[in-house]
């Protein structure tokens, strides 16, 4: 089932990955202007989903970690249609269930790494925020804003300190 939201040709969507049951009083700060944020799973916790939800709309999908019968609710994978950009929210990108170049896909949305990327490939977006609350690999805890403009989309990394 596709969530659709028309924000006109422009928007702020805040993107977060891997909370793990921890969210700083810089994450809220970070999204406070987003029109809509996306959690990419391992939430942790019900009270991160609750949080979010005071800032803006959520889409939320349930990650490797994520147990419990407030987890279960949480689908795999969402898609969502901001105007005429379609999302695909995936916690684990190995376990994308579809081809991304094929299906009229402008962005993969992912966690899992616990690292932050941006990248296209075949014409399709692809971003992970890092972790918000426990990075690997010596990077900072991040989140990413991504800016819809019509058709472009623009990501910006946040580090959280």
């Amino acid at each position: 089932m596709t969530k659709t939201f028309d924000f006109k040709d422009n928007c702020l969507i805040g993107i977060i990955s891997d909370t793990h049951g921890y969210l700083s009083a810089a994450v809220l700060k970070a999204f406070a202007d987003s029109d809509l944020i996306i959690h990419a799973g391992d939430v942790g916790k019900p009270d991160v989903l609750k949080s979010l939800k005071s800032i803006a709309p959520l889409i939320a999908v349930r990650g490797n970690m994520d147990f419990g019968i407030w987890a279960n609710q949480l689908p795999q994978h969402e898609i969502v249609q901001i105007g005429t950009v379609v999302i695909y929210v995936v916690h684990d990108v190995q376990r994308l269930r579809i081809a991304s170049n094929s299906t009229g896909i402008d962005a993969i949305i992912f966690g899992h790494s616990h690292r932050p990327q941006a990248r296209d490939k075949d014409g399709v977006f692809f971003l992970n925020p890092g972790s918000a609350s426990f990075p690997k690999f010596g990077d900072s805890a991040s989140v990413a804003l991504l800016r819809l403009q019509g058709k472009h989309l623009i990501p910006k990394f946040v580090h959280l300190t």
